[in-house]
């Protein structure tokens, strides 16, 4: 379970994830957080849940199971994504599945292929862009013409939400986009609902957030989410800890293998002038000028002077 007892779910669970999003009585919410994230792209009135297991044309195809898959009053198709862990082809996987509510668009016999727009929106629990501006925590990605940078097709609209990079205080939150973000983050943090989190809304989802609600088998399904959800991040920690010793080491021993290359290095030059003086106290015996010597040696004449 978590640290300490909390009051409200964590949204980032699966079970609350989908008891918010995903059920009929709390529909308007999913609605009301959709349209903070479409803003001025038409307003979702109603929508319908869509079975979130879409299988293939066959059954050797691959299938995709989506955390919440709907369609709206006027048309437009989502699939709303809750994830954890960052996948080495996740962008790829995002892409992949919004082929599956394109394709339940073709129509057969005569169609001149026409689609409805389709909304990929993904909550992540980790970062996905790798950018210096820590800040930009939401991406709309869309095809667009690279030369006049202009949109290319804008009903295949990708909508990325990078939690962690989402650090603004509570008092300074302005918009209920921003209160989304901050309770999708934050909410099993709280002993009692702040004053800055209000209206009907977030009654409902405060209402329907509080784990006392919950009934015994719900609560029991809750733990489990929980349990895993802290497997997860202990895996995370784990791997981070281990990348970390991982770094140290490889840079102890880079240092420790620089500084045997450095005294490997300093003996053999110290071994070359060594050898240097040895040939020009031999070829001063001989009698040989200090002009063949430093030639010979490479040494200067005032290096061979003192070797007299």
């Amino acid at each position: 379970m978590e640290k300490q007892r909390s009051k409200y779910l964590n949204l980032l669970t699966d079970y609350a994830f989908k008891r918010i999003f995903g059920s009929e009585s709390c529909k308007d919410l999913l609605i009301d957080f959709l349209n903070e994230l479409i803003e001025d792209q038409g307003r979702i009135i109603q929508l319908k849940y869509l079975p979130n297991e879409q299988l293939g044309k066959n059954e050797e195809d691959r299938k995709a199971i989506f955390d919440i898959y709907c369609q709206t009053d006027c048309n437009k198709y989502f699939i709303v994504e809750l994830q954890k862990v960052r996948q080495a082809y996740f962008k790829e996987r995002s892409i992949y599945y919004s082929t599956f509510p394109l394709q339940v668009q073709a129509q057969k016999g005569k169609w001149n292929f026409r689609l409805n727009p389709v909304y990929t929106v993904a909550i992540l629990d980790f970062v996905l862009f790798d950018e210096e501006n820590n800040e930009d925590y939401f991406h709309n990605v869309k095809l667009i013409e690279e030369r006049t940078n202009q949109v290319f097709y804008d009903k295949l609209v990708y909508k990325y939400l990078e939690l962690p990079k989402f650090n603004k205080p509570l008092h300074l939150l302005e918009t209920n986009f921003e209160r989304w973000i901050y309770l999708l983050k934050n909410l099993p943090t709280f002993k009692n609902r702040p004053p800055e989190l209000q209206g009907k809304i977030f009654d409902k989802l405060f209402q329907y957030a509080e784990i006392e609600q919950l009934t015994n088998k719900e609560m029991e399904e809750y733990k489990k989410s929980i349990l895993e959800y802290s497997d997860i991040q202990d895996a995370l920690e784990y791997a981070k800890e281990k990348a970390a010793e991982a770094g140290r080491k490889k840079g102890l021993e880079e240092g420790l293998e620089e500084g045997r290359e450095k005294g490997l290095e300093e003996g053999r030059e110290e071994g070359r002038e060594e050898e240097k003086n040895n040939i020009a106290k031999k070829c001063l015996q001989k009698g040989i000028s200090l002009e063949d010597i430093a030639e010979l040696t490479g040494l200067t004449k005032e290096q061979i002077n003192r070797l007299k």
